[in-house]
């Protein structure tokens, strides 16, 4: 399985709660980027893994404009305090029931811990906003570390 855990694009403060914050025009050009990168690659995902977040699903949809993602869920474990063993957990479950490319959008400290526990042989990556990590994991769920892509 391909697992491609992704760091939403630049945020801004204004809103009454932190789950209500919005990408800036950065942050939307930001995801932009990193579709067109992905796109230039080639990726197609059967399924996408969106915090609830709002800023996680503006940035989703940016992916979605211009690649395929076959499925979409919003899900709770996703949100930036979200305890990664759960989405090992997930991802294992969906590896034995044939998903195949998985693309995870979420927040940090998340996705530094998320990788970190697929391949514990690196330290937790420096995710800058709408960074991406691709994560080749085996069938024992072992990650190796194929590319880490963080745009301008």
């Amino acid at each position: 399985m391909k697992v491609c855990i992704m760091r939403h694009g630049e945020a801004g403060f204004s809103a009454s709660s932190d789950s209500g914050r919005s990408l800036t025009s950065r942050g939307i050009k930001q995801s932009q980027q990193a579709a067109q990168w992905l796109k230039q690659l080639n990726y197609q995902f059967d399924l996408g893994l969106v915090s609830p977040y709002l800023r996680a699903q503006q940035t989703f949809a940016e992916l979605t404009s211009q690649l395929v993602v076959s499925h979409v869920e919003s899900n709770n474990i996703l949100v930036p305090s979200g305890d990664p063993s759960k989405i090992v957990n997930l991802l294992a479950m969906l590896s034995s029931t044939g998903v195949n490319n998985v693309i995870v959008v979420s927040h940090l400290p998340l996705v530094g811990y998320l990788v970190n526990e697929l391949c514990p042989e690196i330290s937790h990556p420096m995710f800058t906003t709408a960074a991406i990590a691709c994560i080749d994991l085996s069938l024992d769920i072992v990650g190796k570390l194929e590319w880490f892509h963080q745009v301008e």
